[in-house]
């Protein structure tokens, strides 16, 4: 329904020049915004791959994927990446039905406003969880959130957590719709249609943000730490990458899960 906004004792001036420094350039901009690509489709891989081992036929939708992720360096826009994970979610989103194998949540297509369907009511529903997620934790940084690279800084209040939730909306969202479904945990039964589209009832939310938070809190080991941290902790270290990237000591590379 909306979030608290907290005051700005974060932010510092000189990373906000230095953020928009790296919106103003073309090049420095691109580079960005290619790297939330990589790292969005990056896992979307990993995703199919698990789904692989455990014995479903998606070897033609990562072959799909992998060929569109040959064509990032050649994009010259933040607008032809956009346009290339476009195509690259449309493939992934068509194989949600192979990963689910439940005729009661088939994907038909994505549709926002409003979703058109159970599947894409999770979606979105889970979607804006995590932006509301990645922007509490670029708050915890000197980032400003209103500058993003490969969403459009415009009239739209925030952009940098729509950039990083992009990277995590595979192993955070879509996880948590694959395992409430697979496992029955949600049904029909916890959906409504209301004009004109298909929402969650109560009773859905709360088992859906229950499964989220669980998600948030399970813990990946982190080879450059050498332990383990949780996804939500995993995005906060996105934001401090960022910093050092900005500040020009660390080159900014996502986060990209391999097993």
């Amino acid at each position: 329904m909306g979030t608290y906004y907290p005051r700005e004792y974060m932010n510092s001036g000189l990373m906000i020049l230095r953020q928009a420094e790296h919106y103003l350039r073309d090049d420095w901009r691109l580079g960005l915004a290619r790297a939330f690509v990589y790292g969005a489709l990056g896992n979307i891989l990993f995703n199919l791959r698990v789904y692989v081992s455990r014995g479903k036929h998606l070897s033609e939708y990562i072959s799909a994927i992998e060929e569109i992720l040959g064509y990032l360096n050649e994009a010259g826009s933040p607008a032809e990446l956009m346009a290339l994970e476009g195509r690259a979610r449309e493939v992934y989103y068509s194989a949600f039905d192979v990963i689910t194998e439940n005729p009661e949540f088939r994907f038909e297509g994505r549709s926002r406003r409003p979703p058109a369907n159970r599947m894409n009511a999770l979606i979105s529903f889970g979607n804006s969880l995590l932006y509301v997620t990645a922007l509490s934790e670029i708050y915890r940084t000197h980032l400003d959130p209103r500058i993003g690279y490969l969403h459009e800084t415009n009239e739209r209040s925030f952009s940098l957590n729509l950039d990083l939730a992009e990277i995590f909306k595979p192993l955070v969202v879509d996880r948590v719709i694959f395992s409430l479904i697979n496992r029955r945990e949600i049904g029909p039964e916890d959906f409504r249609e209301e004009l004109g589209g298909i929402y969650l009832k109560e009773r859905g939310l709360k088992r859906f943000i229950e499964a989220y938070e669980e998600r948030l809190s399970r813990t990946v080991m982190h080879k450059k730490l050498g332990r383990k941290v949780s996804y939500r902790r995993l995005i906060r270290l996105e934001c401090y990458k960022l910093y050092r990237h900005f500040l020009g000591e660390e080159l900014y590379f996502p986060y990209v899960r391999t097993r």
